[in-house]
């Protein structure tokens, strides 16, 4: 169960991502408020790619089992400087399993851990690599902290309605 690999997002997994983000165990955590039209699905991952964001579907051998995102302060600066982030870092903005017969198998944090080693830190001008769980989210913080993850802070981003728990990650930790 662990021959994870990534791919980069196309508009042909749109529906699978419908399928997912509209099911009670990922719209628990995802974007509860959205009303996942196929049209809302398009128009949100339109505008993720315009932003610079790269986006990808998670497999688990051959399966697509999820989903997840990565922003740099290089591309996104006033995120970082929202969430007072300073230096060369990446952002893990979206991350989520959507296969239920994946989910609480453990693979979250081998999720996280090879993505960090094959997308985040394959760019030598990243330092550190920061996620912001729901506070909450008690299942995502232990995987996100068993993949080496450490919490700097709870801060509020303004005309955001939920707090962002900020965790990090340096380079040399991985």
């Amino acid at each position: 169960m662990e021959n994870i690999t990534f791919r980069e997002l196309i508009e042909s997994d749109y529906k699978l991502l419908q399928k997912w983000l509209t099911a009670d165990f990922v719209k628990k955590w995802c974007f509860k408020s959205i009303n996942w039209t196929y049209d809302e699905i398009i128009k949100m991952f339109t505008y993720i790619k315009e932003s610079k964001n790269d986006s990808f579907t998670v497999l688990c051998g051959k399966n697509k089992i999820g989903y997840i995102q990565k922003s740099s302060s290089k591309d996104d600066s006033e995120y970082f400087n929202l969430l007072q982030i300073d230096g060369n870092a990446a952002d893990i903005g979206l991350m989520f399993i959507g296969e239920i017969d994946y989910i609480h198998k453990g693979l979250g944090s081998i999720i996280i851990k090879k993505f960090l080693k094959e997308i985040i830190f394959k760019d030598i001008g990243i330092d550190k690599c920061i996620i912001c769980p729901e506070p909450k989210n008690s299942i995502a913080i232990k995987s996100y902290e068993k993949a080496g993850f450490k919490y700097i802070k709870t801060t509020q981003i303004p005309e955001e309605n939920e707090p962002f728990y900020v965790m990090e990650i340096l380079r040399d930790e991985i």
